[in-house]
């Protein structure tokens, strides 16, 4: 089990349970009791309730309706991810935010054809905002990305032309796939060689890096979503169908280029994450838990790193800019300000 920090508005702590085991509650905390069968130490880890905002579960671990009942009262999220270390679902406490005027706001935007599709624009361009920006910064360092970006700025001025989520979710992964050409040229690893994107399964390593670190950014988003006014059922540029969540998908494509992609290049550049981290099964490629290890230490290590805001003229940490981003759409849909999304600096 591994306990993190991550600052910004709240000071509470993320949780990450890799092993196999049980999660109890006892009195007033929570602990952790892994398998007998496992090699460490089958010592139990007590969670410090009042700290803790979300619990990710990676490993198989058992858990009880009296101890779903505790947590619901402390506000605690539990995001569980499958063997393959694929996102699954959330236990969401009962959201107790939520406004009945906020929901039928969320609603009027999401009816409206035109305020939708104006809102849709904005997640899709801040997304490819932050990709020119990650583009221009190995640019500077001499990777010859030219015709690229080029490329990408010619798809970029079609998106105001698009009428519908559907043409825009066209246009972004046009541009993705655009983007997604500079990676080889950015790590030059035979090891880690990406030739196009692939989900379920990843085909192959870097695929597998950016299906898991996409995974844990989901979460983060809706965790911090949890903590405003709005309804993450509801989102713009994911259509909200049968799918339990989706506002936090859009606001994650503003943030996958800057946090995501930038890790998996300092995991691969510095040697961080090396082959033998993956391992093949049912026709696809997948971190073993070392790997996942690595990269959740690295993925709490950008969530704390605090950068200046311009706005606010102060330091603040990218878990934080997710909170904000969140914050900036209540503040849209009471038409107190127009969204925009954030956008990197460097």
């Amino acid at each position: 089990m591994r306990i993190t920090n991550f600052a910004g508005c709240s000071v509470k702590k993320s949780i990450y349970i890799f092993s196999n085991g049980e999660l109890h509650r006892k009195q007033n905390t929570l602990y952790f009791e892994p398998q007998r069968n496992q090699r460490e130490q089958r010592k139990k880890k007590y969670i410090p309730v009042e700290n803790t905002g979300e619990i990710l579960i990676m490993g198989e671990v058992t858990i009880n309706k009296k101890l779903l009942e505790f947590i619901s009262k402390q506000e605690i999220i539990l995001h569980f991810f499958n063997y393959y270390g694929y996102y699954v679902g959330s236990f969401y406490p009962r959201e107790h935010y939520n406004s009945g005027h906020m929901i039928l706001k969320q609603a009027e935007y999401y009816l409206d054809t035109e305020k939708r599709i104006s809102l849709a624009k904005k997640f899709v361009c801040g997304a490819v905002e932050n990709i020119k920006k990650v583009l221009n910064y190995y640019s500077n360092r001499g990777v010859e990305l030219n015709e690229i970006v080029n490329a990408i700025k010619d798809l970029e001025d079609s998106i105001e032309n698009q009428n519908s989520t559907e043409e825009l979710m066209a246009i972004e992964g046009n541009i993705r796939g655009q983007y997604y050409k500079a990676f080889d040229k950015i790590f030059e690893s035979p090891e880690f060689e990406f030739g196009g994107r692939s989900k379920r399964p990843p085909e192959n390593r870097l695929n597998a890096l950016i299906s898991f670190g996409n995974s844990l950014l989901y979460v983060v988003c809706l965790s911090e979503i949890y903590k405003t006014h709005l309804d993450p059922r509801i989102g713009y540029l994911h259509t909200s169908n049968f799918r339990r969540f989706s506002l936090n998908l859009d606001i994650a494509e503003i943030f996958k280029p800057i946090i995501v992609d930038r890790i998996n290049f300092t995991l691969i550049n510095k040697g961080m994450i090396k082959a033998n981290d993956f391992y093949e099964e049912a026709n696809g490629i997948f971190l073993k838990e070392k790997g996942r290890k690595i990269f959740v230490e690295e993925f709490d290590k950008r969530m704390t790193t605090t950068i200046r805001h311009a706005t606010l003229k102060r330091n603040v940490s990218y878990r934080s800019l997710i909170h904000l981003e969140a914050y900036k759409i209540e503040k849209h849909f009471l038409g107190e300000k127009p969204y925009e999304p954030f956008i990197a600096r460097w």
